[in-house]
């Protein structure tokens, strides 16, 4: 069941990966399959050997974070993750002592954009996500269980529920389980991006399933990524991604399933416990972010939930509430609605394309 997932993952990972201009030029350019999806690292003007070490180190501290964060399958038998530990101790209503310092950081910073979204991201909600059949290699049509999925609605998991005092956390309620999913992407854009810059390399491309962060230049020209249709195996539009830059989209495209018709996604309403159907995806542009401040790559994989979820009339509040200003929004009539900030940047790739611009 694993293949066509990942022939899904690459198209997606094609249309909105490099556009590449000649097998002969400097381009070192690697790809492996991490966090559930295509891994792609360009390095450009760099000696071959130099750039296949650091895209090596990269995916191997993907593979570590992976392994770290991973929210329903041990690192080996009898050995929980250790985002799988912290779980288990929530779930007892223990305490867990020694936790990372990164991993408490995720966590505030989680917190902080959990806060932010008014709880529309809200990576406490593992229980739903499981329920929903998310945590899991393969998708499949699962028996919705709306009783269950009311009572934890009712039990209101949120990040505020979680103290961290000295390394140490608990919750004050058993019913959180931690998936950061939507968060570990853009935290791992941010660390590969991290570490180039620290190797004074100048020039490079990370996508990793569709969330991008770009480092200088492809050449003599900013680096170009596709944005994927999301019902169609191409791009919709291409966009230039200055340097420090990121982009992301959160579709329902790729982690979905069918059931009497409709199309169920993993994008799941904290609020009324069932995925949301109102969208098809949503594309944020992000630009570099201060030092103490939520950074690119973690916001390119977060910001475009709440936007996703959120109704029509509040996506551009839900937008705005975390600070991000160019945004492209496809409803699921296959409507399409941008961003005055976003009109300016997008390079559509049919003329006839007509869209809603928004204020």
């Amino acid at each position: 069941m694993r293949k066509p997932y990942i022939i899904i993952a690459l198209i997606a990972a094609l249309a909105f990966g490099a556009y590449l201009l000649s097998r002969d030029e400097p381009l070192y350019h690697t790809q492996s399959y991490v966090f559930g999806t295509l891994v792609d690292i360009s390095i450009y003007d760099e000696d071959e050997e130099r750039a296949r070490s650091l895209s090596n180190h990269i995916l191997q501290d993907f593979q570590s974070l992976h392994n770290r964060l991973h929210a329903w399958k041990p690192i080996s038998e009898n050995k929980p993750s250790e985002l799988g530990q912290l779980n288990s101790t929530f779930e007892s209503g223990r305490m867990l002592k020694n936790i990372s310092p990164d991993l408490v950081g995720m966590l505030v910073n989680a917190k902080e954009l959990s806060v932010k979204s008014h709880g529309l991201f809200n990576p406490a909600i593992g229980h739903l996500i499981g329920t929903w059949g998310f945590q899991r290699d393969e998708f499949s049509a699962v028996d919705i269980n709306d009783r269950k999925i009311k009572k934890l609605v009712k039990s209101s998991p949120s990040m505020n529920d979680i103290v961290l005092e000295n390394n140490t956390a608990y919750s004050k309620n058993s019913a959180v389980k931690l998936d950061l999913g939507g968060y570990a992407k853009g935290y791992a854009l941010d660390l590969a991006a991290n570490y180039l810059r620290k190797q004074h390399v100048n020039n490079a491309l990370i996508n990793i399933g569709g969330n991008i962060i770009a480092i200088g230049k492809h050449g003599d020209k900013p680096w170009r990524v596709g944005i994927q249709h999301p019902r169609a195996p191409t791009a919709i539009a291409t966009i230039d991604l200055p340097d420090g830059w990121a982009i992301g989209t959160s579709g329902d495209y790729q982690r979905y399933f069918m059931l009497n018709g409709k199309r169920y996604c993993h994008i799941i309403d904290p609020r009324t416990g069932y995925p949301a159907q109102h969208t098809q995806s949503v594309t944020v542009l992000v630009p570099p972010q201060a030092a103490n401040q939520s950074q690119a790559g973690v916001l390119s994989d977060v910001a475009s939930k709440p936007i996703f979820i959120e109704s029509p009339q509040n996506r551009s509040k839900a937008a705005r509430e975390l600070g991000i200003e160019s945004f492209m929004v496809i409803d699921d009539q296959a409507n399409i609605f941008v961003s005055t900030n976003m009109v300016k940047k997008l390079n559509w790739l049919s003329p006839n394309v007509k869209f809603t611009t928004l204020q």
